[in-house]
């Protein structure tokens, strides 16, 4: 490296000291929100600065857009990432979602951010090598951006309204594209009702990921196994008996997904794969846990726990670049539901 021969600012040590005074930095240095750079962020979109977007938890208070645009500024986003802000906003704000739950628990569940359709290649927002990792501009400030909101809009700050025991790296930002040039199934966005020209956040509570290493299996059903036992993890069971909660997520990489296909698989038989095998014996369980899923109400003749109540329940996003390396991420073990929103662009 060498070093950067720009003009030194000498105001910038002390504009971080007012942000973090103010309480609004999520602990790494922010862009200054200026009056011009919030203007200008909400002039590229064709927002007004008073323009309600959604009423959010846990505060209960509306978003407007100069909250977000001035999150948007500080975290470090283009104009253009602006109408994917508004979008994750509007989606988070759903019920079904359940925005409360999952910014208050003391669990690591974090909200994430899935982006399918054409404003994903447009902006450059990565779904390919490295889709959950760093080195992309859009995937790092969208992400963090819409942490930003959470903390300063939707008023969840960490050890006040959020009360994560440990937390997890996705709570500073965790954003990505799907990738739709190494995909031969339907895109995610068309999968949940949208048309297949539109562009479509999808926002999922997750209580962190676990990568899943096969390089050896030379069958769909093979693979299917070694994702599916990969799941079974007794300490993301909720109270529900469903290990993790409604909605896990299967992040598979393209080679992954080429081998299902060439084999006939979709995305529906590839979930009913998954699902049919990824179940844990409920002696496994420790009898304190055991002793709560009788209390949630949990059928006391069955003797196993599935990963979901059924296996549309199971959400397969394509992702991922080169190696035989998929992800699972576990639905945060209290009621939430992932939510999609279309991204409108104004201008």
């Amino acid at each position: 490296m060498e070093l950067w021969r720009g003009t030194h600012d000498d105001a910038w040590e002390t504009v971080q000291q007012e942000l973090a005074a103010l309480y609004l930095s999520d602990g790494l240095p922010l862009v200054p929100p200026t009056a011009e750079r919030v203007a200008a962020m909400l002039a590229a979109n064709s927002y007004k600065p008073e323009e309600e977007i959604a009423l959010v938890a846990p505060n209960y208070e509306t978003a407007t857009a100069v909250d977000i645009a001035i999150c948007a500024v500080m975290a470090g986003c283009r104009p253009e990432y602006f109408p994917i802000l508004v979008a994750a906003v509007d989606a988070l704000a759903d019920p079904l979602f359940n925005l409360l739950g999952v910014a208050t628990t003391t669990g690591s569940a974090t909200p994430i951010y899935i982006v399918s359709g054409p404003i994903a290649a447009g902006i450059e927002l990565n779904g390919a090598g490295n889709a959950l990792g760093s080195g992309h501009r859009a995937n790092a400030t969208i992400g963090r951006a819409m942490t930003l909101i959470l903390q300063n809009v939707c008023g969840a700050k960490p050890g006040e309204l959020d009360m994560a025991t440990l937390g997890q790296p996705a709570k500073y930002a965790c954003c990505f594209a799907e990738n739709s040039v190494d995909n031969p199934w339907p895109p995610l966005h068309v999968e949940r009702g949208f048309a297949a020209d539109a562009s479509v956040v999808t926002v999922v509570g997750i209580a962190g990921t676990v990568e899943v290493n096969d390089s050896d299996s030379q069958t769909a059903a093979d693979m299917a196994q070694t994702f599916a036992q990969s799941m079974l993890i007794a300490g993301v069971a909720g109270g529900s008996g469903l290990l993790g909660g409604g909605e896990p997520l299967c992040i598979l990489p393209p080679e992954w997904v080429d081998m299902f296909h060439r084999e006939g698989y979709d995305k529906q038989k590839t979930r009913a794969a998954i699902w049919e095998r990824a179940w844990l014996p409920v002696d496994k369980l420790a009898p304190a846990m055991r002793a709560r899923r009788m209390a949630a109400g949990a059928d006391p003749a069955a003797d196993v726990i599935r990963v979901a109540e059924k296996p549309d329940d199971i959400m397969i996003v394509v992702a991922g670049g080169v190696g035989r390396k998929a992800a699972y991420a576990p639905t945060w073990g209290g009621t939430t539901k992932a939510v999609s929103r279309a991204v409108k662009n104004r201008n």
